[in-house]
């Protein structure tokens, strides 16, 4: 009568353990977890990767411009009032880089994947703490200085007269309050002013404290020569008057650039070869400079002619041949950067003056050889 009993409990304690295996199914097993930690460590990297930016910005060939041409609005590039221009046949194209910022890093693997752009980092064009918009106006500024230098120094090219004048009065200097701008500068501390550099060259072996006299003429008025006492400044051991001078070619015409959406100073040697060649007339050397060709080209251009170098050379001979330009006009510090990137088919002409980049695009037209990088 017993052994019902002992199978009953023995039958009821082989199916109590079988009970745990279930328990057991409901935790995780060390595989779960490790696909649950991946997934969610993968799910924090994709959303880092599309909301957060990284400290890079993408460069790349950008748009060209015809300066012989029209704008995107249908306007002439160089416009010229109240004289004549004149045809010319070919194009003279400045060129420009794209610079894309604020990218996050999926976006920034994806351009540099391409092999179209290259990421360099930001701070090698963004101040700490300056803003796109902040950017935005430093290269609209010197946009509007490039095409100033373009137009002096084309001018100063054709034989117009070139006057100097007082460009910015710093405030509290000891010119403050003597001079203002617009002033045409005669001479300082007994040297002539022919051009702006003359200001800076004229205070070199100046001590704070000096007086020099300095001649200048303002608006429809006599010329006038007063005294200023030189102030200290800590940048410079030389004495300090105050004021920025600015060449300004006198021409009895006006000179306009338009161009929107375009920032930076490189495109300054482009301006002036366009104004040289819309104001020359048929059977002068400098009409007609492209010749028919499609000719390319940067750098900055300084109120005197130099043509200094730029950023982004590699990026803008590609956009120039993308363009459909077959000569690049390369200032002379460039030339060994662009002859890294430079593609099939276009040459490069080294240019390091605004007669220098004269000579060479004659020689072009003529079928002579050109200076190479």
């Amino acid at each position: 009568m017993t052994k019902p009993d002992e199978e009953t409990a023995t039958a009821s304690s082989r199916t109590e353990p079988s009970r745990e295996p279930a328990r057991d199914e409901r935790r995780l097993t060390r595989r779960g977890w490790t696909l649950l930690v991946s997934g969610a460590l993968f799910l924090v990297f994709v959303v880092t990767g599309f909301l957060v930016q990284v400290p890079y910005v993408a460069i790349s060939p950008g748009p060209t411009y015809d300066t012989l041409g029209r704008d995107a609005a249908g306007n002439e590039v160089v416009q010229v009032k109240g004289h004549e221009t004149y045809q010319t046949n070919g194009e003279l194209r400045m060129t420009t880089v794209s610079l894309n910022d604020g990218i996050n890093l999926f976006t920034a693997l994806g351009l540099w994947a391409s092999g179209r752009y290259a990421l360099a980092p930001r701070e090698e064009y963004y101040r700490p703490g300056e803003t796109n918009e902040q950017v935005k106006q430093e290269n609209i500024q010197q946009l509007q200085d490039s095409q100033s230098n373009a137009q002096v120094a084309a001018l100063r090219h054709l034989g117009y007269p070139v006057e100097v004048l007082a460009k910015e009065i710093v405030s509290g200097s000891p010119a403050d309050h003597v001079l203002a701008p617009g002033d045409k500068l005669v001479t300082v501390n007994g040297t002539k002013v022919t051009e702006a550099a003359d200001v800076a060259k004229a205070l070199t072996n100046t001590k704070p404290g000096q007086t020099v006299q300095i001649t200048f003429q303002a608006d429809g008025q006599p010329e006038r020569t007063v005294p200023i006492t030189l102030a200290k400044r800590d940048d410079r051991t030389q004495g300090f008057m105050g004021l920025t001078a600015v060449d300004h070619a006198i021409a009895p015409f006006n000179v306009n650039i338009s161009l929107q959406d375009v920032g930076g100073p490189s495109a300054g040697l482009m301006f002036t070869l366009a104004i040289i060649d819309r104001l020359t007339p048929p059977g002068k050397s400098d009409n007609n400079l492209a010749g028919g060709r499609h000719i390319a080209g940067t750098g900055e251009i300084s109120e005197t002619g130099e043509v200094g170098p730029i950023g982004g050379i590699s990026f803008k001979v590609v956009g120039a041949r993308e363009a459909g330009a077959t000569d690049f006009l390369v200032p002379e510090h460039n030339c060994a950067e662009a002859k890294s990137a430079v593609p099939d088919g276009l040459n490069l002409i080294k240019v390091s003056t605004l007669d220098d980049a004269l000579t060479q695009l004659q020689n072009l037209k003529a079928g002579r050889p050109t200076a190479h990088c």
